[in-house]
């Protein structure tokens, strides 16, 4: 049997693949010799092995795209995304990612953070983006969901915020108990005006 080419393969924008998604991009049934073939492209340098049943095209990969990968499913969220956003100054070196566990990990010397959001939430795709082969939370989503497992949580600029696709995002959490924080940090946002 012929297997299909690894240039297929390298030519994606995808930069990180697990075990599945190689089975499936090479149309292969048989997962030992596609382990084999793994081994191989892992030898010869067409891929970076980063951790057990997860590649990359090399060592230049999307960190995001990695962070999705190792737990699924899940999204880019909290301060990576308030950080970006301008709502906090603090530089964090670790990336967080809403997930169905609570779980740190250290895969190729990056620190990822995985905060469980309930299942229901978490597989709701309001403020959720599609970008670069990674989901990523929005200004607003990534704001609630930081609420939604902090009660006292200090923001330095609510300003970027989009307050209406706040107070829409609201729901999905189904507490009545972020609804009056919500509205506080509205209060102290317009009282800052």
């Amino acid at each position: 049997m012929t297997l299909p080419n690894i240039l297929n393969i390298l030519r994606t924008d995808k930069t990180v693949f697990t075990f599945k998604e190689l089975m499936l991009f090479l149309g292969l049934t048989d997962a030992v010799l596609l382990r084999r073939r793994i081994s191989y492209y892992v030898k010869t340098g067409d891929f970076y092995p980063l951790r057990r049943g997860i590649y990359a095209k090399n060592k230049d990969y999307n960190k995001l795209e990695l962070a999705v990968k190792i737990c699924t499913p899940s999204y880019i969220s909290f301060e990576t995304v308030l950080t970006e956003a301008g709502v906090i100054f603090q530089y964090y070196n670790q990336i967080f990612v809403a997930s169905y566990l609570t779980r740190e990990i250290i895969c190729d010397k990056q620190l990822f953070s995985y905060k469980k959001i309930k299942d229901l939430t978490l597989t709701n795709n309001f403020g959720i983006e599609n970008k670069n082969n990674y989901a990523i939370a929005t200004k607003e989503r990534a704001f609630l969901d930081i609420i939604y497992l902090n009660k006292n949580y200090h923001f330095d600029n609510l300003s970027p915020l989009d307050w209406d696709k706040v107070f829409t995002g609201l729901p999905i959490y189904a507490n009545k108990n972020m609804i009056k924080l919500v509205n506080n940090y509205y209060k102290e946002f317009k009282a800052s005006l």
